[in-house]
């Protein structure tokens, strides 16, 4: 984070980085989450110096009203900005204005008075069965490396085979398949573990990769490798998954991330129960894994509307 960047009095960015440096020390939210706070208040302190005619104090945020945080929400809609994004923005800056409450340098109700955008009620777009096991054998991977081939098929497997996002893929040591193991710790956002079974052609896939590897990292070191042997960045294993979106046909809703809902939605239709599949996923709240019933629900009416004959 680069404060120079940022429009506003010295105090009061003092306060904003002790803020951000507690978000990840203190509350242990994911790094991605604390970069678009970053990014959002910084933004709303840029829309504050032009809505005052210079860069923002500690006193003008204690009296911040509800116009002021609608005029910078309206500003964001009118650049492009989705109902996701805008939400997440005030998300921010209540949680900023609470810190700051909390330290007597403001008062955080005016932001708690400004209703969050409506946010659309989109469901996930997992890959059919048939789709999914086509994307993560061996076979279908466009590498030219034997090696690359394998370590690709191995990381999209983990990801259908055992429900894991893309950070905590590459995240896995070669440690941890040391003694054939049967399940993986996996480390979540803010940094909660869970338990998720490792099965056969997960192991299998990670074991062909070890076989062909050219490098061997130790037990601690990040077990999936780079074409040079740094550690695999997550933009290699989308920009393969998009290289086989167009040699397999598939919808541009094929990521690796989709990988994850397939994981949930087939164990769904196959009588998985939503505690389960919650604690799998790693999931804070089951609202949250809740949404696949209405994926599994959305392709039960598909087929009927399909296969009925009254339908």
């Amino acid at each position: 984070m680069n404060e120079l960047l940022v429009i506003g009095h010295p105090e009061l960015l003092a306060e904003r980085q002790r803020w951000l440096d507690g978000l990840t020390r203190e509350r242990r939210l994911s790094g991605k989450t604390v970069e678009a706070y970053e990014r959002d208040t910084r933004q709303f302190l840029t829309f504050l110096t032009g809505h005052l005619a210079g860069p923002p104090r500690l006193s003008d945020i204690k009296t911040l009203r509800p116009a002021d945080l609608r005029g910078f929400l309206a500003q964001r809609r009118k650049g492009g900005a989705g109902a996701r994004t805008l939400g997440r923005g005030l998300a921010g800056l209540r949680s900023f204005l609470r810190f700051l409450e909390r330290n007597g340098l403001a008062n955080a109700a005016g932001a708690a008075a400004v209703r969050s955008p409506k946010q659309p009620k989109s469901l996930p777009k997992p890959l059919t069965d048939r789709e999914a096991l086509g994307v993560v054998t061996s076979q279908a991977q466009l590498a030219e490396e034997p090696w690359i081939a394998a370590r690709n098929a191995a990381v999209l497997t983990l990801l259908y085979g055992c429900g894991l996002r893309i950070s905590e893929a590459l995240g896995l040591t070669s440690g941890d398949f040391a003694g054939a193991p049967t399940s993986l710790r996996i480390l979540g956002k803010g940094g909660k573990t869970r338990i998720v079974p490792l099965i056969d052609a997960a192991r299998q896939a990670v074991a062909a990769y070890l076989k062909l590897c050219p490098y061997h990292p130790t037990a601690d070191e990040p077990l999936f490798r780079g074409a040079r042997g740094a550690t695999l960045q997550p933009a290699i294993i989308q920009r393969e998954m998009q290289k086989l979106r167009g040699a397999l046909g598939l919808p541009d809703s094929a990521t690796p991330h989709a990988l994850r809902h397939s994981f949930a939605t087939h164990l769904l239709a196959g009588g998985g129960d939503l505690r389960t599949i919650q604690e799998l996923l790693g999931h804070a709240s089951l609202s949250t894994t809740q949404v696949y019933t209405g994926v599994d629900s959305a392709r039960l009416l598909e087929i009927y509307d399909r296969a009925h004959p009254r339908a």
